[in-house]
């Protein structure tokens, strides 16, 4: 049987559903799911290296989920089947919402002297329904459960884990320029990129715009702004925190997460 968990509410489920939608236009492969301590943690990949001669950074975009009950798994699985299995369970929230608000104008008219004296099979059959809701994988009472999809085991990326402690904060970005260098960036690889090109093509001049140094820090690749923008985790105002630990560095806003981990050509500074 695979992996459970449960969101709190469809405020939780929506939100997971936003963040994977955004994660799938950037790169529509899997996504790392690690639970644990009643938080889900989900990791998407922006950028990754092909191969030894890559010299791309790994680039990960991460955002936390409570969760009702604590589960622990460690799984990875694709976005698409990941996004169609919330996308239904979303459905079916808003078909047994719908349900709910039909019963509440029966209960009206009983209310207004039109339903006691009414078919005791009716009841009956309400009754039976609601005793159902429970075994529903969507049933609010207990949480949205959702079961994972089948996992994949050839995601290089996700062999790749970021430490969780030991972090050290550095001074914060200025999201502006963040923000900027995204877009600056974005334009110049869909100018850079011929029409069809092929994927080693398409490689190399991402590897070459997104590899560069931001403004701020010249630590931090492009990529981590590219990653945090198209992620949605930047609003102007925002306050970015900077951290480091090893060859590992941490953007973090109030919308979620950006880790990189640089090459080892780029470990000196």
């Amino acid at each position: 049987m695979s992996p459970s968990f449960a969101l709190p509410d469809t405020a939780s489920l929506n939100d997971l559903r936003t963040y994977l939608g955004r994660a799938a236009r950037v790169e529509d492969g899997s996504v790392r799911l690690i639970a644990g301590a009643g938080v889900l943690a989900v990791y998407t990949a922006v950028l990754y290296p092909a191969g030894l001669l890559d010299e791309v950074p790994t680039v990960l975009g991460l955002r936390t989920f409570e969760l009702t009950e604590a589960v622990s798994f460690d799984a990875v699985v694709p976005i698409e089947s990941f996004a169609e299995r919330l996308r239904i369970v979303a459905e079916r929230l808003d078909d047994s919402a719908g349900d709910d608000s039909a019963g509440d104008d029966s209960v009206g008219d009983d209310i207004d002297g039109h339903g006691d004296d009414g078919d005791d099979g009716d009841d009956e059959d309400a009754h039976t329904a609601d005793d159902d809701l429970p075994e529903d994988p969507a049933t609010p009472a207990h949480g949205i459960v959702i079961e994972l999809p089948l996992q994949v085991n050839t995601v290089t990326w996700a062999a790749i884990s970021p430490p969780r402690g030991g972090w050290v904060p550095l001074p914060d970005l200025d999201v502006t320029v963040l923000r900027d260098q995204a877009r600056v960036g974005i334009a110049e690889v869909a100018e850079t990129v011929p029409t069809a090109s092929g994927d080693a093509v398409v490689r190399r001049v991402r590897s070459e715009v997104w590899g560069r140094p931001i403004a701020q820090s010249e630590h931090v690749p492009a990529g981590a702004a590219f990653a945090a923008e198209s992620l949605g985790f930047l609003r102007d105002g925002d306050r970015v925190r900077l951290f480091e630990t090893g060859p590992w560095s941490r953007l973090t806003t109030t919308r979620g997460h950006v880790l990189v981990k640089r090459r080892a050509w780029s470990l000196s500074r």
